[in-house]
Parts: C-alpha cells; sequence; structure tokens
C-alpha cells in the first residue's frame, strides 16, 4: 500500500510541478490523470518509461528511429499518452503577413528573393487584413494564430515596420489567441519586445542538421539559428523549433537535427515537423517525393524524445491521405495548421480538416493563455488526484485483508 500511495504521490507531485513550469513558459499544461483512461500508477509508469531529458545522443535517437515501424508507433502514442490528453489536437492557422522579396537563398523557398518564383515581393500587411484573418482563424476554430514576414532578421527592416508587427501582436493576443511570429532572427532586445507586446511563441526551425545545414542556406549559419533561439528563450517566450524533411537529407541528417533539439537545455515547446514541399523555380523543385511512412516514422521519434512537446504535423499535409494523417496523430503529431495556404503554399482545406476531425474523434485543443482557468484546472487536477489516493489506498487495504483472512 505504501508503495502505491508512493507512487500516486509522485505522480501527482510530478503533474503538479511541470504544469506550474508549463504556465511559466506559456506552453500547454499537461493531460490531467483522468483524461488518458490510465491509473495514476500506470501514468507514473509511462512517465518514467518516458521522462523529458536533455541527455540524448545520435546513437540513442538511432535506436528509436529504426525500430519496426509498428512498434515505434506504438511508442509514440504510449508516449503521447503520458502527457497529453489522446484525440485533443490544436488547430492553428499560419499567415504570411510580409510575402517574397526575402535576402535569404533558402534553397526550398519561393520567397527568397535569389530564385524565379511565381511568388512577388510584397509590403507589410495593414493591421486590419491581419487582425480580420485572426478572427476568421478563431472562428474556424483555431487557438493559435502564427504570423510570418519573409525577412532576414528584425534587424534589416526599419524600427517602424517592427513597431507594426508588435501592435498586429497585441491585438490579437486580445482576442484570447495564443500568438506565434517568425520574422527571421533577432536579438535578446528585440525578443524581449515581443514577449511584452503579448507574444506567446517565436518560430526559428533549424531546418536540418548541421553538417547538411550549408548544402541547404549559405546566407546564415546553422549557429545564427541557434543564436536566435538563446535570445528567444532568454526572453521568456515559448519556443518552436522543427525542421524540413525531403531536401535530400540522409537519415542520419533527420536524427542529428533532432538530437540538435532534444538535447537543448530546455526543449522547445512546439516541435513543427515539415515535409518539403517542392516549389517551383526553387533549387529544390525536382526533389524527390517523400514517402509517408518517413513521415511518421520522424514524428514518431520527435515524440518519445521530447514527450512533452506539441508535435506540429505541418507543410507537406496536403499530400498525404486520411489514412497517412491518422497514422501521424497515432504516432504523436497533435498541432496542425488549418486554413488554405501556408505562408505561399497550399495547404488541406477547412471542411476536410473538419471531416477528418469527426471521422477521427479528434477534438480542438484550447488555447493556453488564460492562467486563471488552468489555475482552476490544476486545483481540480490535485482535488482528483487526492481522490484516486484514497480509493486506491482503501482498495488495497481490502485486498490485503481478504488474503490475510
Amino acid at each position: 500500500m505504501q508503495r502505491a500511495a508512493s507512487a500516486v504521490r509522485r505522480a501527482a507531485e510530478w503533474s503538479g510541478a511541470a504544469n506550474a513550469r508549463c504556465r511559466a513558459r506559456g506552453r500547454a499544461v499537461c493531460a490531467p490523470v483522468e483524461s488518458v483512461n490510465v491509473s495514476v500508477q500506470e501514468l507514473a509508469a509511462l512517465r518514467a518509461k518516458f521522462p523529458v531529458r536533455q541527455d540524448w545522443t545520435d546513437e540513442q535517437i538511432r535506436a528509436v528511429y529504426k525500430q519496426p515501424l509498428m512498434q515505434l508507433i506504438y511508442a509514440g502514442a504510449s508516449a503521447h499518452r503520458a502527457y497529453f490528453t489522446p484525440g485533443e489536437v490544436q488547430r492553428c492557422t499560419l499567415l504570411s503577413i510580409k510575402t517574397g522579396g526575402c535576402s535569404e537563398d533558402c534553397s526550398y523557398c519561393s520567397q527568397s528573393s535569389k530564385y524565379k518564383t511565381s511568388v512577388k515581393a510584397e509590403k507589410l500587411m495593414d493591421e486590419e487584413p491581419v487582425l480580420r484573418a485572426a478572427a476568421e482563424a478563431k472562428a474556424a476554430g483555431s487557438t493559435r494564430f502564427c504570423m510570418g514576414a519573409a525577412w532576414r532578421g528584425v534587424s534589416s527592416v526599419g524600427k517602424g515596420q517592427f513597431s507594426r508587427v508588435l501592435g498586429m501582436i497585441s491585438k490579437v493576443r486580445a482576442m484570447d489567441l495564443e500568438v506565434c511570429a517568425t520574422l527571421g532572427m533577432v536579438n535578446e532586445e528585440q525578443a524581449r519586445a515581443l514577449k511584452e507586446a503579448g507574444l506567446t511563441a517565436y518560430n526559428h526551425n533549424i531546418d536540418t542538421s548541421e553538417a547538411y545545414y550549408p548544402r541547404v542556406i549559405t546566407t546564415r549559419t546553422f549557429e545564427d539559428r541557434l543564436r536566435t533561439l538563446r535570445a528567444v528563450r532568454s526572453a521568456g517566450l515559448s519556443v518552436c523549433c522543427g525542421g524540413i524533411i525531403g531536401l535530400g537529407e540522409s537519415e542520419n541528417d533527420r536524427i542529428s537535427m533532432l538530437c540538435t533539439l532534444a538535447s537543448q537545455a530546455s526543449h522547445p515547446e512546439s516541435v513543427p515537423i515539415n515535409a518539403l514541399v517542392a516549389n517551383e523555380g526553387t533549387p529544390l523543385e525536382d526533389a524527390e517525393p517523400l514517402e509517408p511512412w518517413s513521415l511518421v516514422r520522424m514524428i514518431a521519434t520527435a515524440r518519445i524524445v521530447m514527450p512533452a512537446s506539441m508535435v506540429r504535423l505541418s507543410a507537406g499535409r496536403n499530400s498525404l491521405s486520411k489514412t497517412e494523417q491518422a497514422l501521424c496523430f497515432m504516432a504523436g503529431a497533435n498541432s496542425i495548421f488549418t486554413g488554405d495556404k501556408l505562408l505561399t503554399t497550399p495547404n488541406v482545406e477547412q471542411n476536410e480538416d473538419d471531416a477528418l476531425f469527426e471521422a477521427l474523434g479528434l477534438r480542438g485543443k484550447k488555447p493556453f493563455g488564460n492562467e486563471a482557468q488552468r489555475a482552476r484546472e490544476h486545483q481540480q487536477e490535485r482535488r482528483r488526484v487526492s481522490k484516486d489516493v484514497r480509493r486506491e489506498a482503501y482498495e488495497e487495504e481490502l485486498v490485503l485483508a481478504s488474503s490475510s483472512a
């Protein structure tokens, strides 16, 4: 009985402490015990099997990644259930507020000024259409609104444009939406300004492994990426960081990319996994199509090595069948982008997502910005756990009494 009660207390303490950290960092609160339909002891065992750790090596991640696919999917699903409510998927919307004309040479991107693509350079959007798009996204079920600008970084544009973006962030945040931005490189001062404006998270993907990176981008370094991530973290913002597969990289590059993310002092709160969309006019326009199983494998591995992070099924989802998307959710994806476009690339239509959610029994996830509501939910969780402790202790006493009679 003492061992059972001890396991319950550890699970409750872990959950309470973890959720306090989640709220402090502006990230999703981990699933309450009862919402995953497992006992407190089973939950504690799952979290012990899939701990949040930062000491991963390439070899250890390779062993996870190379498992038979069905075994890997099962492990990803188990890790997911240890930290999140199964069947709950966050819908996010991504809007390009400044399209085209980017000075970077990312070989996958149609917004680069280095390539002849169909994307034309545009000015920064006015505030009104951005707010209208955010309101429409919320009405359609999105709880996170992401704004992307095709800039090398905030320092490469005038303070006036950055101030306009800060104003957009404040007003979108007032809609009770999580707000994410991807504006290129930022320093700590700029990241703090974003935080003060109400930004929830900053997206800055590392794209691929450090070794393969120079074959994809030459106008900024891998270290530039990491420097921005450090500035974002130092400012107290939630980090959204993942990568792209299908760039011509090897499996070792994919594993190395995940190792870079999973060995950060704090895991990214959101990990977008993108499949290359081969844009005409870019150096990668003739890239070989990605096997869906590669995407499923990547999602499951990301879920296992960063079990408490949101794993976002991102670009390239429109090339997947409903069955393939279902496998991604089963493997541990619990966030998607909705809307007809991801910046400049096509995405799944809203009505198709609605039908998919209904067919799979999925439901949307609430935003995690309402601190008072989260505090109430935490207190309710503690009361539920306390009730479980008393009930299970009583049941064990009955079993012991029966066996000794």
